[in-house]
């Protein structure tokens, strides 16, 4: 009987120690709270570089001085020639391309003209339209570029 007893007691332990381990709760895996992220500063904002070549006025007439300024007209014969003229102001001296292009009232393109200069301080560019014909009368617009972007300066004439 002896045997049968330390057989019980040893099963006992044994279930029990089952029992123990079976019951013991898993450690779940402690998360890391995320770490703190501060927010990057914001760029310090850029100021665009100033434009080396800038259009400081777009006149329109049919006769140039000797200075080539040219005096302002907003009607013109059907045989004028016409003068666009386009003072540019560089900080430095700089090639620019000026182009200038005539837009009768229908939309329909009149002409157009290109020059490139070497602008430097308070340079005039003129350029100049003709026409071996008559110019049909009506009004037209005039638009112009400086290395290809507006310089928001139109003038509108006409021509009877």
């Amino acid at each position: 009987m002896k045997q049968n007893r330390i057989s019980y007691a040893l099963a006992a332990a044994l279930v029990g120690t089952v029992a123990l381990v079976g019951c013991k709760k898993k450690e779940e895996p402690v998360a890391t709270p995320p770490a703190v992220v501060e927010p990057a500063p914001a760029p310090a904002p850029v100021e665009p570089a100033p434009a080396p070549v800038s259009a400081t006025s777009v006149t329109v007439g049919n006769a140039a001085a000797a200075d080539k300024s040219v005096a302002a007209v907003s009607t013109f014969g059907v045989k004028d020639k016409i003068i666009v003229s386009v003072k540019t102001d560089a900080a430095t001296p700089a090639n620019a391309a000026i182009d200038a292009k005539l837009t009768y009232q229908d939309g329909q393109e009149a002409g157009k003209q290109s020059t490139t200069v070497k602008a430097e301080d308070g340079g005039t560019t003129n350029v100049e339209f003709t026409k071996a014909t008559d110019w049909p009368a009506g009004k037209y617009k005039v638009d112009v570029t400086l290395n290809g972007q507006s310089v928001g300066m139109t003038q509108e004439i006409e021509i009877k």
